[in-house]
Parts: C-alpha cells; structure tokens; sequence
C-alpha cells in the first residue's frame, strides 16, 4: 500500500499509484497547456507538497530533476552570475550529471523560499524557457512571499494543495470503490443504508487520523491510533518551532497565544473569535499582524461574518467578526488531546466540544473545494447560518447539524429574508432532497453545492 524512501537523507512519504491526490489532474492539465507557466504549489507544511509533484515527474515524464535548495545549498550559485534560464539548466545538468531535456524533464525547485533568487528566475523561464516544465514548492511560502521583492508577478501559474480530503482518505485506506461511488452520485436519490453507515463510520476514523500524509501513512502502516497521535503531535510541535525560527521576534509570543486559544474558541456555543479570549487586555490591533502569519502560513482558515449575503461576498464581510478553523480536524483533535475512545462510541465524536470537530471538517471541505475560506451569516441572535458558498453566480446557504436532527430554524429565516433558490443542511442523516431543502451526509459534504440543485 504505502511505503518510505529517502532522498538525500530526508524520509519522504511514497504512495502507489492507487493513492490519489485531486490535485493531480490540475497538474496534468497544466502540463498539457500550451501557454503553460511555470508552477508553484503552496500550501502549508506537510501537507504533501514534495510527495506529489515527485510523483508527477515519475509518472509523467521520463527524467526528473529535483534540487531542494535546504539540501543542496550550492545549487544556489547556479542562479548567482544572472538569471538566464539555458544557462543554469547548463550547469545544474552538470552538476546532477543528467540531460535536462525540454520535452522529457519535470524540473522540480523545492523549498524554493531558501534561494530567492531562484524565484525570481520563474519570470525568465516564463518569458524565455517555456518549452521546459518547472515547477516550484517549498515551507511557508505564503509567509515569505508577503514581503518577496523582485516576485515573478503574472509569470508563475499558483496551485494549492490542502490535507487530505475525506474522498482521498479513502483511497488511502483502500476504499476506493466507495470514493468512487460517492463521485459519481448524480442524483439526491438516498445512498444504501449499509453503504451509508459505513461511511459515517469511517468518517469518525478520519476525524481522528485527518488528512494530513504522515498521520495517514502512520495509520495504513499500523492500524495504531496511539501512533498516529504521536505522529500528529511531531507535526504540531513542527509548526510551533516555524513560529520561533520564520516569524519576526515581535510576533512569536502572539502567534502562539493565538494558536493556543484555537481550540478554547471552538469549544465556545457560538465558535466567534474574541481577541479578549486570548488575554483579557488583548486588543484586535495588537495581534491583527500574528493572525495574518499564521494565515499566511496557511495553518488557519478565517470565515467572516457577513451580515448582508449579496455577491460578492467578499465585499460584504466583516472583518471584525469571524471564526478561526484549525487547518486539520486531525490535528484539532491532536490539540484537543480527544481520546482514540470517542471512534467507538456511537456518534459521540460529532457532538463532542460542541460540535467542533463537524464545524472544522465541514470549513477544511469546503475551503478545499474552492481554494477559499467560507462565510458565516448571523441575524441579531435570531438565526445563524453556518457556511455561506459563492458559487456559480449564487450564494449557498449551508447548515451543519452534529446528529440526525431534521431542525431548521436558521436556514428557514434566512430562506424568509433572501429567497435562496435552495437551502442545504449536512448532518448525520442520509441523501436526500426535501422541497427546497437538500441533506448531505456530512461524509459527502466535499460534493456541495451537487450539479442537480441549479
């Protein structure tokens, strides 16, 4: 199923081809593009980032030539004389000893963040090298190209890669005859019962394991929920040793307040982030810097309020209020220290913290769907509306339910105000559609808004 190799001394975690990542389908459409762009993948640490676009190159193409510019620091000289792409590719096939044939080579630039330099070349391998295929990575991108003079803007083509969705987790435990089922479901027409108890099930599992690779390999390999926690914890640790070493000295201390208090907002009823949560002197001005890093970073996702649903959304949010979701359910879970116990018990894992763990799954499926945060409605503490999707020129209300309740209270009066052309719940019950009003089993919520409700 999953294996580990090393490359110049570093683990990397190795699927078979059975294993899919959504993403690689945008990527073999961007190697077929004409116009194409050099690539740059971001995404937060650890989220797979080195894994796939190797396994591209592999599958793709007869030759790879990967630099890591953390692991092979004198490859940074190649891009010191000038930045004239025929003229590195030059001398890094001699120092690889390979042919770097336009046709048959992924050039892959790895922790690209560590040689700016190399950044910049993008633009000239844009404008003068587009026969070969380059594409970029590396850790915290977001955060170092914030402030990046000399960014390749308009030259590169951007990518985003997120944890594991719960579609690829089942690919990854080898359940790929249900990911496909659920992909081709066209119709609100009721999934069968033993299927749909099946996958609630296996959703609980991924609400602990989540979607981060380590975390999955460490489970495939072990069936271990004890390691998968210590391997979650090491991701955790990882990310709180990024504040000390890449955030400015000033900011640390915040950053860490403000990722430390994730989990106690949560577990609050109405889940808004509250600067005086974190202390109480604390001030939306004096930590708006930290918040924005660990965005950045891409660690958290921010879903605003808007009080007004009108297109875009964007332009109607507020910036003052709004919820912060950890980038993972796994690692909430991980944050939370939720025990391997609740997997078997009933359906408590959905209700636990106050339905936490649903909110954030519900906010990392659909942030990975679009590539964008959510939104949230509230209307003077009469009703509240979970999500709110822009999609196809529409606005989709969706509420999350923790169980099998049927209530909708808030989606009917914002249904009063707004006119929707549908109204949409995920809950723990089964497909269905009634009315104006459409269930999603929260396992099939990576389908929302589903192509038969326009």
């Amino acid at each position: 199923m999953i294996f580990s190799h090393f490359i110049h001394g570093k683990a990397q975690i190795r699927y078979n081809k059975d294993m899919k990542r959504a993403l690689y389908q945008h990527l073999l459409q961007w190697k077929k593009d004409p116009a194409r762009q050099p690539l740059l993948v971001q995404g937060a640490r650890q989220v797979g980032k080195t894994w796939l676009l190797k396994e591209f190159g592999s599958q793709e193409y007869k030759n790879c030539c990967y630099i890591n510019f953390e692991e092979m620091p004198a490859c940074k000289a190649f891009f010191e004389p000038d930045l004239k792409p025929h003229r590195i590719l030059r001398d890094l096939g001699i120092h690889l000893g390979m042919k770097i044939d336009p046709l048959n080579t992924l050039i892959i630039f790895d922790e690209i963040q560590e040689c700016p330099n190399a950044l910049t070349s993008l633009k000239y391998f844009c404008e003068h090298a587009s026969e070969y295929s380059i594409a970029a990575a590396g850790s915290l991108l977001g955060v170092k190209l914030s402030g990046a003079r000399g960014f390749p803007v308009g030259k590169v083509h951007f990518c985003q890669l997120f944890p594991m969705s719960f579609f690829e987790f089942l690919d990854a435990i080898d359940k790929s005859m249900l990911r496909t089922m659920l992909e081709e479901i066209q119709t609100f027409k009721p999934i069968a019962e033993p299927h749909h108890q099946e996958l609630l099930e296996l959703l609980k599992l991924y609400f602990y394991v989540g979607g981060m690779p380590k975390p999955v390999l460490r489970y495939v390999q072990t069936k271990d929920l004890d390691v998968v926690r210590e391997t979650q914890e090491d991701i955790l640790k990882a990310y709180t040793h990024d504040f000390a070493k890449h955030a400015p000295p000033s900011l640390v201390m915040k950053i860490s307040q403000i990722w430390d208090s994730i989990p106690v907002h949560l577990g609050k009823e109405n889940k808004k982030f509250i600067f005086s949560a974190i202390k109480k002197s604390a001030r939306a001005r004096d930590y708006e810097e930290a918040l924005q890093w660990l965005l950045d970073a891409e660690l958290i996702y921010k879903v605003s309020l808007v009080s007004t649903p009108k297109l875009p959304l964007t332009g109607y949010g507020d910036r003052e209020a709004f919820k912060i979701y950890l980038l993972d359910v796994g690692l909430l879970g991980a944050m939370c220290r939720l025990p391997a116990r609740v997997i078997v018990d009933a359906n408590q894992l959905f209700v636990e913290f106050k339905g936490s763990f649903t909110e954030n799954y519900v906010a990392q499926a659909i942030t990975t769907i679009t590539g964008s945060s959510p939104f949230y409605w509230t209307s003077e503490k009469e009703a509240e509306v979970d999500f709110l999707l822009e999609f196809d020129g529409n606005i989709f209300p969706l509420e999350v339910k923790s169980g099998t309740s049927s209530k909708k209270k808030s989606l009917l009066v914002y249904q009063e105000k707004y006119h929707p052309p549908v109204i949409s719940r995920s809950s723990l019950m089964n497909l269905k559609k009634d009315g104006q009003v459409c269930n999603y089993p929260l396992y099939f919520v990576s389908r929302f808004p589903m192509q038969e409700i326009f």
